[in-house]
């Protein structure tokens, strides 16, 4: 699809990488063409029995049979009776098949809702419920689950069991309550026989899904996505990698019930011709073999994970590796020492399931501090607002609003909430609810989540730099940062700390320690520490919990402790 003779090729010359990164190549995708289908259809016509997705396992389906057996989806999916545009509920584990159910469902114009598949009760109960959906797709390990949420279901009627092991025989039975309300099908009654393209194919203003955001600002929302939408998404995080057809992408245990597994990693490699790596899970001891085993040359790793790689002991062999390309979500404190370890480019960039990387750091370009997410793309318009949606002056921190240049490139509405919608699309903006300014450059600074926001005393505090500090102390495996209300009048600084295994941190040795490094009024005043910081499953601080549960009885306080900071 890339063509070397199109325009705006982005050259990367000077990199000293292993060997050099070569330029990347946009797509140029006509807006008429941004189907998951055309897409697919157009890869497996060009690379035909190359690999589309490998399995660290051993699986592995090429691009032709990805299409063909897509295909069969698609024709089984609307026999069965999934009609188009109807919502389906996916809440399947990381495989094959789950990729190639995401691929027919898009063919023959249904909604895929997938499902994280750490959640259950009252979350999975209003996910169900919220997205009106009637069918779902579900590995039988999770059925129980629904059966847990049964008397409350409002909408579900049809149970769709898959079981990842073809040696294990699903008894094609549900739960009683369940039972009571939804009848029961196999996975493989979503199979045709038939493989030919799906008619009539959805359009690129269709929906092809609800993706619902992970909540770590409160209750998790649906984005209406279209495949234009889906497209543009895979495109961008394509542009972060410079991917190109010589890629083998490890998706380092990123699920596919995330954007980042499913859009930024496999559909973003399907647009290039690379070959995907899929890991199911993530473990430390895992990475670096996978990544000399399967030759890979790209990964996407969010922060936490590259802080968990940099603390590993180093060995001599640390840069002797395939690996060339790192795109870094957010870019930690050591990045350029991280760089020159690993031997590897690290890029980044900013973006959401609702806007689709608006602003990008490329291989090739500078960069100042951790903070900063790159230029403005320009395929959409990027400012910095003030609370009366008046632009700030570069410096100064506001919040960051986009808004696309062309039409069908960013989220359609939040789902069934237009209140919502229309307020974070006010004055012809998309609000992001993230804090950040602009340099005299152009280049885009991220702040931090305006809930995670501080002001001291008159002092506006960055929860992402007092994490970045406190993750220096070598006793500190991970933090998280944000504000608590003291007498319902002043915000005070707090962390919680997951110590490194087998170490105990003395509060006052970890403040005198952040009191030689750090303004004094960004040092916490309230610590904690925990066995586990709690986390989507792709890695995403809640931080709204540790909000909601705030000061406790194990809270240690600075000020009641009596330790003096130094001015």
């Amino acid at each position: 699809m890339p063509d070397p003779t199109g325009p705006n090729v982005l050259s990367i010359e000077g990199l000293q990488s292993k060997p050099m990164i070569k330029a990347f190549i946009p797509s140029n995708l006509p807006l008429e063409e941004r189907t998951v289908g055309q897409v697919l259809a157009r890869q497996a016509d060009r690379f035909a029995d190359k690999n589309f997705i490998e399995t660290t396992s051993g699986d592995c389906i090429s691009y032709r049979d990805m299409h063909l057996r897509s295909n069969q989806f698609a024709w089984g999916t609307a026999a069965f009776g999934i009609e188009y545009q109807e919502p389906v509920l996916v809440m399947l584990p990381d495989t094959i098949d789950y990729v190639t159910l995401w691929c027919g469902l898009a063919k023959c114009g249904a909604i895929e809702v997938p499902i994280n598949l750490a959640y259950r009760k009252s979350i999975l109960a209003r996910i169900c419920n919220d997205s009106t959906a009637k069918k779902i797709i579900i590995d039988h390990q999770y059925v129980d689950r629904l059966e847990d949420i049964a008397d409350d279901l409002e909408y579900l009627d049809c149970v769709i069991l898959y079981a990842e092991d073809r040696n294990l025989d699903s008894p094609g039975i549900l739960p009683p309550r369940l039972a009571q309300t939804c009848r029961v099908a196999r996975f493989e009654d979503l199979l045709s026989d038939t493989n030919t393209n799906f008619e009539p194919a959805p359009q690129y203003s269709d929906l092809v899904g609800i993706m619902y955001t992970s909540g770590t600002t409160g209750a998790s929302k649906g984005v209406s996505t279209t495949h234009s939408h889906s497209f543009c998404y895979a495109d961008g995080a394509a542009e972060i990698f410079y991917l190109s057809e010589e890629d083998r992408f490890y998706t380092a245990g990123l699920p596919l019930f995330h954007l980042a597994g499913q859009w930024a990693v496999c559909y973003a490699s399907m647009i290039y011709g690379a070959t995907v790596v899929l890991r199911k899970g993530y473990r430390n001891d895992y990475f670096w073999p996978d990544i000399s085993a399967h030759n890979c040359t790209v990964v996407f790793l969010l922060g936490a994970i590259a802080n968990f790689l940099w603390q590993q002991p180093r060995l001599p062999q640390d840069s002797e590796t395939p690996l060339r390309k790192v795109g870094m979500f957010p870019v930690m404190t050591e990045h350029e020492q991280f760089r020159e370890r690993f031997g590897v480019e690290i890029s980044t960039g900013y973006g959401s399931t609702e806007c689709p990387c608006p602003v990008i750091h490329h291989f090739d370009e500078p960069l100042p501090n951790n903070q900063c997410v790159g230029f403005p793309t320009g395929r959409y318009d990027v400012e910095i607002l003030d609370e009366n949606d008046q632009p700030c002056a570069t410096g100064i921190v506001g919040e960051i609003c986009t808004r696309p240049r062309a039409p069908w490139e960013i989220m359609l509405n939040y789902w069934r909430q237009p209140e919502y919608t229309a307020q974070v699309f006010r004055n012809l903006w998309y609000h992001t609810g993230d804090a950040g300014y602009r340099d005299d450059e152009g280049r885009l600074y991220f702040v931090d989540r305006l809930t995670d926001s501080m002001r001291r005393r008159g002092e506006n505090i960055s929860s992402m730099e007092v994490e970045d500090e406190v993750n220096q102390h070598p006793d500190v495996l991970e933090c998280a940062v944000f504000p608590v209300w003291v007498e319902h009048s002043e915000q005070e600084v707090m962390v919680v700390i997951t110590p490194q295994p087998g170490v105990t941190i003395e509060p006052e040795e970890l403040i005198r320690f952040l009191d030689q490094r750090m303004a004094y009024f960004m040092i916490p005043r309230y610590i904690e520490f925990t066995d586990a910081i709690p986390k989507t499953p792709t890695g995403k601080t809640e931080k709204y919990k540790l909000r909601a549960k705030g000061i406790t009885p194990r809270t240690w306080d600075r000020v009641a402790a009596g330790v003096k900071l130094s001015r």
